[in-house]
């Protein structure tokens, strides 16, 4: 691989939101992203069902901070490639209503965005094109949709290990600092914690093949992501193990991806 970011339109070279769709079972990839995803899973075989338990989380704690906690309103920062069960329609089914913001800085979901913005007549959603890294200008953006003066739901899943210093604890509290109390958080972030070297290999491999690098935290480094904030039970856990559906079978199997939900007070 060069050092030369990958162009994310070129379908002969893997591309990490493609890789991910890919584990996702959806059809915006090419053999390039499916070859590479197979080679991380030969390495880490969980690595495919984290991704499809992160959306799982997503679907459980969009659905509880609308239903039980009232959000309308959610702030969806690293949104990924567009699939099934998007924060809007999650929101939207329980409260039509309800207000959407995706942000992401990718050209590739950029050029997909559209299907973020099937929203219900009565709610809204929109896209901004912004990295992380400037929550000004997210929060600037952010604001023509919502209404910052009321409680937002603050989303960012499998985003935050894009960055790799510790700027990123600064960047999210400027972000949870701009939101009023009665705000929720919503975090997942890649650990070691439960496969140890598989998983490490797995993501020295992906990032040979990405221009957007992964840093594993453990899962303490997390933790400190909700500094300040209240905890919704079950706290921090493998995003398995954050109140699994009632239908679901059998003991939870523990997956190196740690998520939780926040209240700002």
């Amino acid at each position: 691989m060069t050092d030369t970011p990958h162009d994310p339109l070129r379908t002969d070279e893997p591309h990490s939101a493609r890789i991910y769709d890919y584990w996702l079972g959806g059809k915006d990839n090419y053999p390039a992203d499916r070859a590479m995803g197979d080679q991380i899973l030969s390495v880490l075989p969980m690595i495919g069902e984290m991704a499809v338990q992160n959306r799982a989380f997503l679907r459980r704690t969009i659905r509880f901070l609308a239903q039980e906690r009232g959000l309308r309103q959610f702030l969806d920062v690293g949104t990924g490639l567009p699939t099934a069960d998007n924060t809007h329609q999650v929101a939207q089914s329980v409260a039509p209503d309800s207000r959407v913001v995706y942000v992401d800085h990718d050209p590739l979901v950029l050029a997909h965005a559209r299907a973020l913005l099937d929203s219900d007549p009565e709610g809204r959603t929109a896209y901004v094109d912004a990295d992380l890294r400037d929550p000004a200008a997210i929060l600037r953006e952010a604001a023509h949709t919502l209404d910052l003066s009321e409680p937002v739901g603050l989303v960012l899943l499998g985003v935050l290990f894009h960055i790799a210093d510790d700027t990123v604890y600064d960047i999210v509290g400027d972000l949870v600092a701009a939101l009023p109390s009665g705000s929720h958080v919503v975090i997942t972030h890649s650990t070691d914690a439960t496969t140890g070297p598989a998983m490490r290999e797995a993501v020295r491999q992906w990032n040979e093949a990405s221009s957007n690098p992964i840093t594993l935290r453990a899962p303490d480094d997390v933790a400190r992501f909700f500094d300040g904030l209240d905890l919704v039970e079950p706290g921090l856990v493998p995003i398995t193990r954050w109140r699994p559906n009632p239908t679901d079978v059998g003991e939870p199997r523990d997956v190196d991806e740690f998520g939780a939900v926040a209240r700002k007070p």
